[in-house]
């Protein structure tokens, strides 16, 4: 490990889902603009040995890296606020950490030792955040779960035990913590941040800083008195105002300092930081002047975090297309019972996302039918491709009960199939296909004008696959592959030629989008849409997708 990283821990208190994910990677963003090279890290308390098993509606999204690791969604943010590509040692559990512990003992690598949570479990934690380490300026770890739970316990002795280990200036302890308004009495109150800092105190950990979440803006007496009974300085106090849109954090956390405070607790030196380019996008999200309306057809529609990266990279696309982008969930198992009814009267686009199991199947095929025989732009990734050259099968090219085996194992027209690797395959977890694949597009394809390449690599995750067998009868109707494997095995696009906009992609292109550098498809969807409503007047008004949802 080079001497040089230092090490920044983000740990939560109060209760979940205040943004510590944003936070970090905020603050890996405002690194990024003073010079420095980073990587983050995310340590999740479960058992679980990655959240790919995981109901979505627990969890939230699933985010794969490029090395195919199916990892926590906070990944995510920290690959769309900064320019750190992350891979599976980026993301860890307590699964991960047990089962390592467990390999070791039953070679005797321990030597007839008793095998302990201390040394032993909190000794591999550690060696896994110092690898992180190699070759960057700072290395931004997050403990997952809340301050007081039983759970995190081992995680927040491994990062006690790491300032001893590596030294006060190389090691810094930021606590995010809740500053709930209470209507009735019109006071922000600063207790729940004096317990959440106290039960950290009591493992062992003074945080250096303290950021604040909070509806309202809070004044300097309250962070000296937030100050005084934390042990903190009043600088040390950064406001986490709740903002417009996830994209004004970095910025904000510098106008109250947080970025000078670090380096100056790191000891670290660095240029002025260089913040037009989040200024000028920020900006930009401010200034759109007109909205398009995208309804997404899934099963999970009430949890958003479900389709995080999706909803970002749809707002990434708007941005680029000068447009805000209203986001309507229509849960498929409505259509499926109810059919499309007028779901979809006020939609200039329809996007059938990913997902897994058979609950909701029919409505989508339902919705992508729609799509088709209106000729609205439609987008359909992952299993929603699926589902398109289902509909497509069935209702244009006459094989009837067309369907993915994963559904009708005995379909009569299996034009979805699960991989030959896939078949001989018992455990469930991390034995997908999964992570980055090359494919290439043909230049006579609307894939080739979107792209602008004839070789792409995107990041997959899924077991079944378009059927070979049946490519030839779905061109002759008209459904095309417009991208395949290098091998010309695998169908990786398909584009429908009697159609403004009709494309599905196999992959997953939400998990490379990024803020300043939206996904090709997504932009060239939303233009699409745009044009498709000139033609429909009378879109209401909704809101970023964006907002405030940190």
């Amino acid at each position: 490990m080079y001497k040089s990283t230092k090490f920044i821990f983000i740990t939560g208190g109060v209760l979940s889902s205040l943004g510590k994910g944003l936070s970090a990677a905020s603050i890996g963003a405002l690194m990024e603009c003073r010079g420095l090279t980073v990587t983050l890290l995310k340590m999740d308390p479960y058992i679980n040995v990655d959240p790919g098993t995981m109901n979505p509606f627990q969890h939230g999204e699933v985010f794969v890296t490029d090395d195919g690791a199916e990892t926590d969604l906070d990944l995510g943010h920290y690959e769309r606020f900064t320019h750190a590509v992350l891979r599976q040692k980026n993301n860890f559990t307590t699964g991960q950490i047990y089962d390592s512990v467990i390999q070791k003992e039953r070679r005797g690598e321990y030597l007839g030792a008793t095998v302990q949570v201390i040394p032993h479990v909190t000794d591999e934690i550690k060696d896994k955040i110092r690898s992180l380490g190699n070759g960057v300026d700072v290395a931004i770890v997050e403990v997952g779960g809340t301050v007081g739970d039983i759970e995190s316990l081992p995680f927040l002795e491994a990062i006690r035990q790491l300032r001893a280990d590596l030294g006060p200036q190389n090691v810094l302890y930021i606590h995010l913590t809740l500053l709930p308004f209470v209507k009735a009495s019109g006071e922000v109150k600063t207790k729940p941040t004096q317990h959440s800092v106290k039960a950290l105190r009591e493992v062992g950990i003074q945080p250096d800083i303290l950021i604040c979440r909070t509806e309202k803006s809070i004044s300097r007496d309250i962070k000296e008195k937030i100050a005084l009974f934390c042990n903190v300085r009043p600088e040390e106090v950064i406001a986490n105002e709740d903002v417009e849109c996830i994209y004004e954090v970095p910025l904000k956390f510098h106008e109250e300092g947080l970025d000078q405070k670090i380096v100056e607790l790191l000891n670290v030196w660095t240029r002025a930081p260089q913040l037009d380019e989040w200024r000028a996008f920020v900006e930009s999200v401010h200034s759109l002047n007109q909205i398009v309306t995208i309804g997404i057809v899934g099963k999970y529609v009430n949890l958003h975090e479900s389709y995080k990266s999706l909803n970002e990279a749809l707002f990434a696309g708007g941005v680029a297309n000068e447009a805000k982008v209203r986001l309507k969930f229509i849960d498929s198992e409505r259509i499926e019972n109810s059919g499309p009814g007028n779901e979809f009267d006020d939609v200039d686009g329809i996007l059938v996302p990913g997902g897994f199991g058979s609950r909701g199947i029919e409505g989508k095929i339902r919705a992508v039918q729609y799509a088709r025989e209106n000729k609205i732009p439609y987008f359909g990734i992952c299993l929603g491709m699926q589902m398109a050259v289902v509909e497509f099968a069935r209702n244009v090219c006459n094989l009837a009960r067309a369907n993915s085996t994963e559904f009708d194992p005995n379909t009569p027209y299996p034009v979805i199939h699960l991989m030959q690797t896939q078949r001989s395959i018992t455990d469930k977890g991390g034995t997908m296909r999964l992570g980055a694949y090359e494919c290439v597009i043909p230049v006579d394809s609307l894939c080739h004008e979107i792209y602008g390449r004839t070789s792409i690599s995107e990041r997959h995750r899924h077991r079944y696959e378009f059927n070979n067998d049946f490519k030839q009868t779905l061109e002759d109707g008209g459904l095309v592959a417009g991208g395949v494997s290098p091998d010309g095995q695998l169908v990786e696009l398909i584009e429908y030629k009697n159609h403004s906009w009709f494309v599905g992609c196999q992959f997953h292109p939400e998990f490379k989008s990024r803020p300043m550098d939206p996904h090709p498809l997504f932009s060239s969807f939303i233009r699409a849409c745009l044009e498709y409503k000139k033609l429909r007047p009378g879109n209401e008004d909704g809101e970023c997708t964006s907002k405030a949802r940190h």
